[in-house]
């Protein structure tokens, strides 16, 4: 059975861009939508031509140098904001305006201060203006689940009938829940006349943070476009994270069989360069692109990791563009990762050895958090001396070695540590002397749990 492909709608450089602090020139705007075409995504909301000339330049600089993807513009819906962004996309090769008016009560009567009627008749007016300039055009009905269902329903129909292409339905202040929300693209498949001949799109907001949820939700229900961004950046808490919702497919394809043409391993290259322009970094456990989304220092985590990556990670960071899982050495490692790590470092030890140097390790590790390299090795030197340590040669083997057995989820046999003979005179005396020094075994590793 043929899966259905899910259209992605980036707005990273618009909606994204209007995160505080996220603004961008040009150049930046165009040296990330390079980016976002090398991901894959199958339309580039390049900006809000009528907001400023930079976005303007933008969007224009953008529709001429991308040939592959829609390369969309967004527009209020009158006459000025479509002219405007019409200009700014006609040298695109597939262009589209995205015409947006509020349709909830709220906005109505308080925003717009405009009736029902005069709302249904201006985004019908405004979605012909662009259809006139563009054969794709896009409409929003912004704060779609908070206006009442029958009302969307009758805009929904009446710019269709004007030839809007794609209907977008905004959760604009991230306030429905996913049964809602996917009960509402039911709804709306059930109700709209001519809905079989358009696209349903969704566009979730994170201020419940459900943005993500929200938007598989949709797509469970029929949506065939998704809205989201980079990071999930946007206004407030932000837009419907890209990374997660792709990975989310692609890890679950039982529970959500569509394809997408992105290509996961420019994920995080994206998310790197987004933080980059911005000055703004990811938070470090957010998923997919955080430094912690495949970082481990439980004891029990990197044991599991190091004999079969599966154990506590769903996806292969190769998958998504990150270089490799990390082993941090922290108060909760266990004496496994430790020994690696010295092995990596050029030392291997007996047991006894590796006690006292782990014993000491945790010691640090209380005071300085995250025990670095220099670290680890000025404790080796104050805890044996000069100890007999593996060829530099033999060294880069072992990090050659892991690296290619890190997809198979096993440590390779020529690599496990051989005990090495230790001083006479090497300090044991202070050994802690409880039963998880007494009984040392593989299961110390399990001292910190999930």
């Amino acid at each position: 059975m043929e899966r259905a492909r899910i259209r992605v709608f980036d707005t990273t450089l618009r909606d994204g861009e209007q995160s505080p602090g996220c603004s961008m020139n040009v150049h930046e705007k165009l040296r990330l939508a390079r980016q976002l075409d090398r991901v894959g995504v199958d339309i580039i909301e390049a900006g809000f031509p009528i907001a400023s000339d930079g976005d303007f330049e933008a969007v224009q600089a953008i529709a001429a140098a991308l040939r592959r993807p829609t390369i969309a513009g967004l527009a209020r819906a009158c006459s000025p904001d479509i002219e405007r962004a019409w200009q700014a996309l006609k040298g695109a090769a597939f262009p589209r305006i995205h015409v947006f008016l509020a349709t909830s009560d709220i906005h109505l009567k308080y925003k717009l201060r405009i009736s029902r009627q005069q709302c249904l008749e201006q985004a019908r007016d405004s979605v012909r203006l662009a259809k006139s300039l563009c054969t794709d055009v896009e409409f929003s009905p912004e704060d779609a689940t908070r206006t009442d269902p029958e009302f969307l329903c009758q805009v929904l129909e009446a710019v269709v009938e004007a030839g809007a292409t794609t209907l977008n339905i905004p959760d604009t202040v991230g306030y429905t829940m996913p049964a809602e929300f996917n009960e509402l693209i039911h709804s709306i498949r059930r109700r709209v006349r001519g809905i079989e001949g358009v696209t349903i799109s969704a566009h979730c907001h994170n201020d419940l943070g459900l943005a993500v949820a929200n938007s598989l939700a949709a797509i469970a229900a029929g949506a065939r476009q998704v809205e989201c961004t980079i990071n999930g950046i946007g206004e407030r808490a932000g837009n419907a994270s890209l990374e997660e919702i792709v990975m989310a497919m692609r890890v679950r394809p039982d529970l959500h069989p569509y394809d997408t043409g992105v290509v996961s391993s420019q994920l995080f290259p994206a998310s790197q360069l987004l933080s980059e322009i911005t000055g703004v970094p990811v938070q470090p456990n957010k998923a997919i692109t955080g430094r912690n989304a495949f970082a481990h220092e439980a004891g029990i985590h990197q044991d599991g990791v190091l004999k079969n990556p599966l154990t506590y990670e769903i996806m292969t960071p190769q998958s998504v563009g990150v270089p490799d899982s990390k082993l941090v050495l922290g108060k909760h490692s266990g004496r496994h990762a430790l020994s690696l790590r010295c092995e990596q470092l050029g030392y291997q030890f007996e047991r006894r050895a590796l006690d006292e140097i782990y014993r000491r390790f945790v010691l640090l590790a209380d005071q300085i958090k995250n025990v670095q390299d220099h670290h680890l090795l000025q404790l080796i030197r104050e805890t044996c001396g000069q100890s007999q340590r593996i060829p530099p040669a033999h060294v880069e083997e072992i990090a050659t070695a892991m690296a290619a057995a890190a997809g198979q989820g096993r440590i390779p046999e020529m690599y496990s540590p051989k005990p090495i003979a230790v001083p006479n005179d090497f300090p044991a005396h202070e050994l802690p002397r409880n039963s998880m020094a007494e009984h040392h075994c593989e299961q110390e590793d399990y001292l910190w749990g999930v």
